[in-house]
């Protein structure tokens, strides 16, 4: 395995009180495997990617307890200077907003060269060919020219593909891709996905892609991870959570969907809201919004259980069919 989160529980200080944002949260991702973790805003999708970088908001955001293992190395024991030394080395991530991931006052070049000068120790003439070879790889045009520009003179696409690499720059093991498409158009958003499609198979890299699309996880994933109010609620494989999903909450996202064929459906969606982090239910978190819920169901939480090969639920009565 290239990761493995085991029981992580992410709290942030809310109201001087220490609030789990995200509890319990285990899952593995093979080396080669692209997995896709799913969820409304505010669910954890965000706060888990920041907590495997360990770039959470100190001193208000910390891991209190579980693993996160990559390569069998336990980052939440490292020191900083030691993540720095495997932040873009070993794993790599895209975030939401590339506007405001690239400095403004500082040329596409000397920011795409910066991490093979922090990481090789060469200088930004000597890593000039291999800047180059990088947005090439990227497919951005004129990059000698893009090479002296700045963030403002480029499209969202081709922010988008300067991240991408960025992330890509030593060649990690894994990339975290944080909604990576969200601030696109959809033409834009299918290719930037067909490329870091190409570009994680051509490396051999895992790829953990997090977004709330599910167009997008059905085009990428081979596993799917759905989180509701800091929890996993479903994992398995794509295709048995696609055909076959187990939880109400998994199901009402399915159904919530704009169908292709008949426009003459009403869209379905998920009554109520999201409850807040630090005024969570009793019981099963998702029981005031399930229309399948049960006295059991707001007294107790449900654990995480297997009920096939590879497919995970946590729900007291997981749907059939």
């Amino acid at each position: 395995m290239i990761l493995e989160v085991k029981n992580l529980v992410t709290s942030y200080e809310i109201q001087k009180k220490w609030t789990p944002i995200v509890s319990d949260v285990s899952f593995d991702i093979g080396e080669g495997k692209v997995v896709g973790l799913v969820g409304e805003s505010g669910c954890g999708k965000s706060v888990t990617s920041l907590s495997i970088m360990g770039l959470l908001p100190k001193p208000y955001g910390k891991v209190a307890s579980g693993e996160i293992l990559l390569e069998g190395v336990d980052l939440t024991k490292l020191s900083e200077p030691e993540m720095q030394r495997i932040r873009g080395n070993k794993i790599s991530m895209i975030f939401q907003e590339p506007m405001t991931s690239l400095n403004p006052v500082l040329t596409i070049g000397f920011q795409v060269g910066e991490v093979l000068t922090r990481h090789l120790g060469i200088s930004h003439q000597r890593a000039k060919p291999q800047v180059l070879e990088l947005l090439r790889k990227v497919e951005l045009p004129n990059i000698e020219r893009l090479y002296s520009e700045y963030p403002h003179q480029l499209s969202g696409g081709m922010r988008q593909r300067v991240m991408i690499a960025l992330a890509l720059a030593l060649g990690p093991k894994l990339l975290i891709a944080d909604e990576p498409t969200t601030a696109l158009d959809v033409t834009i958003q299918a290719q930037v996905l067909e490329l870091m499609k190409k570009l994680t198979q051509e490396q051999e890299m895992s790829m953990l892609l997090i977004t709330h699309d599910l167009g997008v996880i059905a085009e990428m994933t081979q596993e799917v991870i759905v989180m509701y109010a800091g929890k996993i609620v479903e994992k398995g494989l794509c295709r048995d959570i696609f055909n076959r999903p187990r939880h109400p909450y998994t199901v009402g996202l399915m159904k919530s969907r704009p169908g292709l064929l008949d426009k003459s459906e009403s869209l379905q969606f998920i009554k109520g809201m999201v409850p807040k982090i630090t005024d969570l239910p009793e019981g099963c978190t998702f029981a005031p919004r399930c229309d399948y819920a049960q006295a059991c169901c707001t007294q107790d939480m449900p654990g995480l259980t297997g009920i096939d090969d590879g497919h995970f639920v946590r729900c007291h009565f997981p749907i059939d069919g």
